[in-house]
């Protein structure tokens, strides 16, 4: 077993919030971390995300909880609505006392990176290009694509956290393919002011068989824009501007005032998201002194609505295994991913019932969710079916706290 003494360097690939967590984690228990990003800046922007019980129990231990804030409110509304722009009352589950946190990604991010100590040290437009291991390092060679120079250094630990489409899973796990399409695409933007016909602080959603469009609604902010649809063929949608894949998804129907100015809105926003949906599924997580935290290991996607939580709460937990195995760094990655791996794999298998809720497959589908949201609209029973949902099995699983997970034994 391989025992080492003093601090531990690491490097963190990735600037996101599963990397800033890490790095501020690795910081609090002694460690020296080394963080890389391969844009030239830390990105200010960021879309709607959810942050549930794992994720705000491992923020308020970060230190970071009242930083990151809270943009739900008692008059945030949301509205299922059709191309004609009719409207019923839809489902706010944010409303609900001590629940989950609807946020921008900005938001998290900005809450983890001022707490990091201003001695982190941060590389911007620096991706790694090699990383070789023994039994005293893992040597990673890192370009700097700015100035066009390169070095080679030696690390402890090298943290990948560089997303779904990850370089250091690349690198170290080799060429195999662990993605997963879901075979539908999304579309996303922030609104820079409300949904015409429609207050600050109102939603809505428009759901039709294998597509949809969503507008978050924020308390304080304008909302963030989604549009979400099936497909046969991820590679074709790729080939054309992402707003012709969306408008050919959304026809040949007229789209109507309502769903047409969404559409330019998305067209015209200066920073936009067009992206497949897809999962990364790995058997393992860790290989030698090198670990895959967040979506470059497991990427849930936003219909499990837990990216977020689970980096945020990985990387946290990564920092307390390490404190807990001083001097093994083996038995310390076995841990967390023993820890890891039963939570994750809940989150991962929610995302199909969860895409349901965001964007039915088909008719039937559709007309469950039509079926579930006229009960919801029911004096007295849309309450009971909120804490039922709320209280039930798959949103128990997403507030989790990861911490106290006993360790899987097998």
């Amino acid at each position: 077993m391989e025992r080492t003494t003093g601090r531990g360097r690491a490097l963190v690939v990735g600037l996101g919030i599963a990397g800033i967590a890490t790095a501020l984690r690795l910081r609090q228990v002694g460690w020296e971390p080394v963080v890389v990003e391969r844009a030239p800046a830390r990105r200010s922007s960021g879309y709607f995300i959810v942050l549930f019980g794992a994720g705000i129990a491992s923020a308020r231990r970060l230190g970071v909880l009242e930083a990151i804030g809270d943009r739900s409110g008692p008059h945030v509304t949301s509205y299922e609505v059709d191309r004609a722009g009719r409207r019923r009352p839809g489902m706010n589950p944010f409303a609900m006392a001590a629940g989950p946190r609807p946020l921008l990604r900005g938001d998290v991010e900005r809450g983890l990176f001022a707490a990091l100590p201003d001695d982190v040290e941060i590389r911007y437009s620096t991706v790694p290009t090699h990383i070789a291991q023994d039994d005293t390092a893992a040597e990673v060679t890192l370009h700097d694509t700015a100035a066009g120079t390169t070095v080679t250094e030696r690390f402890d630990l090298v943290v990948g956290a560089d997303g779904m489409r990850s370089t250091v899973r690349r690198l170290v796990f080799g060429p195999e393919e662990y993605l997963h399409p879901l075979n539908y695409m999304i579309g996303a933007t922030v609104l820079d002011g409300p949904v015409d016909g429609f207050g600050l602080h109102e939603g809505l959603v428009l759901a039709e068989p294998g597509r949809s469009v969503w507008a978050f609604p924020f308390a304080d902010h304008a909302p963030s824009l989604l549009f979400s649809y099936r497909t046969g063929d991820i590679d074709a949608e790729f080939r054309r501007p992402p707003i012709e894949s969306i408008r050919a998804a959304f026809g040949p129907e007229p789209t109507g005032p309502l769903l047409e100015g969404l559409l330019t809105r998305y067209e015209q926003a200066p920073d936009a998201l067009f992206d497949s949906v897809q999962q990364v599924r790995m058997p393992r997580w860790h290989r030698g002194r090198v670990v895959l935290i967040g979506d470059s290991a497991w990427c849930v996607t936003l219909y499990a609505g837990m990216g977020a939580s689970s980096g945020m709460a990985g990387g946290e937990l990564l920092g307390t295994m390490l404190q807990r195995h001083p001097g093994d760094l083996p038995g310390a990655l076995r841990a967390w991913e023993a820890r890891m791996r039963p939570f994750i794999h809940l989150q991962q298998d929610s995302a199909l019932p969860g895409r349901r809720i965001f964007t039915p497959h088909d008719r039937k589908e559709y007309l469950l969710r039509a079926g579930m949201m006229r009960l919801m609209r029911m004096p007295g029973v849309g309450k009971a079916m909120g804490r039922r949902m709320f209280n039930g099995k798959d949103m128990r699983a997403k507030n989790i706290d990861v911490a106290a997970l006993p360790a899987r034994t097998s």
